[in-house]
């Protein structure tokens, strides 16, 4: 349950928010907007009353009139002001403080609104006007103490020790240093609470950039798939029936698997605390990538160099993407019908080199698009290298090296140099 507000607080400032931290955290963490009327009353009883049990014990001094009864309001009134003009009330409180002390009233709990009064100025960042009020309350006493007594009632009062004025002295460092803690730690929590924030901004943003690369690499090689066969459908339908039925079929299957991987990214937006239900695809589903871009008039030649090892998800997955983006862009792009995907594995880094021979648009080849740009990111995600762009003989390159780490900690980032492979394949 959301805690009340207290009646001085005013509204949180500009993405603040209420989360992160106790309520008294958050109290300290932001200043009031509007004026503190209650806690400013609460202080002027304090002072009103307890300094009139205190002057019961203390013969020796002037007896409370109205003129120490307004001098004592005034501190309380100041306090009024401390969040708009921090300098402003430090220096009237602890003003009326003096002139209350001057005047030979019994001491008591005339201190509480000058002390309010520094807390605010250096949570603001006052702090000369803070150190310097202070010091104006203490040079005070001390000259009333030593110099002014003789002129200055009660009548026959004798000097102050100067034990009484450093024990003065060292409450008001006290309390300066006091202040001092507070503003630091609430600056700290103010500090974490805004990267908690940024970092908080920063997951949603990847995870939606995640879940937009998913989604378009698995709808636009699906749809690159049912577009051609859709219009190998079309053409076939009169003149050679069964053909345009696998056509159909082929239409089918693809769309199947899209609407399943689909679901499986809603799944866990829906469920983000849940485990997925089916695990993500990888190098292993190869044959089926070629399967599907067959159906589509690609033939594809898949070679594989080195010892196959099991590779971490999040790099398993990334690898599979970009073979898929790949040959999505070749049938979409590309006059060529082959296309040869070879992955060579090493033991710190797995690198993927798809090509193709036919002439591709001035869009593929400058580097543009959302499957180039999610390709690039995949592989940065993990700390890799991808080029892509024509060859020298034509046709067109993807090669993206992966590092990785040590087992179990595949998915570490580490720098991997650009491919430097012009072997003609």
């Amino acid at each position: 349950m959301r805690p009340a507000r207290g009646r001085d607080e005013g509204p949180p400032r500009a993405g603040e928010g209420d989360a992160g931290g106790p309520p008294w955290e958050r109290w300290l963490s932001r200043p009031a907007a509007r004026l503190p009327w209650f806690s400013s009353l609460a202080v002027a009883v304090i002072q009103q009353v307890g300094t009139g049990f205190a002057a019961h014990g203390q013969p020796d001094r002037v007896p409370v009139d109205l003129f120490a009864r307004a001098l004592l309001l005034i501190g309380p009134l100041f306090m009024v002001v401390r969040h708009r003009r921090p300098a402003l009330a430090v220096f009237g409180a602890s003003i009326a403080t003096t002139v209350y002390l001057a005047a030979g009233y019994p001491y008591g709990p005339v201190y509480f609104s000058t002390v309010i009064t520094c807390f605010a100025a250096v949570l603001a960042g006052r702090r000369r006007a803070a150190w310097g009020a202070l010091a104006l309350l203490w040079t005070g006493q001390a000259l009333v103490s030593h110099w002014l007594y003789r002129w200055l009632p009660p009548s026959g009062d004798g000097p102050g020790g100067w034990a009484s004025g450093s024990g003065t002295a060292a409450w008001l460092l006290v309390v300066l240093a006091a202040s001092e803690l507070v503003r630091g730690r609430r600056e700290q929590w103010v500090r974490d609470r805004a990267e908690r924030a940024a970092a908080e901004r920063r997951r949603a943003d990847e995870e939606r950039l995640r879940i937009a690369r998913e989604l378009h690499d698995v709808l636009a090689h699906s749809i690159s798939v049912i577009n051609v066969q859709a219009g190998v459908g079309l053409a076939l339908l009169d003149r050679d029936p069964e053909q345009a039925r696998t056509a159909l079929t082929t239409i089918k299957a693809a769309s199947k698997e899209a609407l399943g991987e689909v679901r499986q990214v809603l799944g866990a937006l829906r469920a983000p605390g849940d485990a997925p239900r089916s695990p993500a695809p990888g190098l292993d589903r190869l044959p089926e990538l070629t399967e599907q871009a067959s159906s589509a008039g690609l033939a594809v030649d898949i070679a594989v160099k080195g010892e196959r090892a099991e590779l971490p998800p999040g790099t398993d997955l990334a690898a599979f993407r970009i073979v898929q983006e790949a040959l999505t862009n070749i049938v979409r792009h590309s006059g060529s019908r082959t296309a040869r995907v070879r992955l060579r594995y090493a033991p710190d880094l797995l690198e993927l080199r798809v090509d193709d021979d036919g002439p591709g648009t001035a869009g593929t080849t400058t580097g543009g698009g959302n499957g180039l740009v999610g390709m690039r990111e995949r592989v940065a995600a993990l700390a890799g290298a991808i080029e892509a762009g024509p060859r020298p003989d034509g046709g067109f390159r993807v090669v993206a090296r992966i590092p990785l780490g040590p087992p179990g900690r595949g998915d570490r980032a580490a720098t991997a140099a650009p491919p430097q492979d012009k072997e003609k394949p």
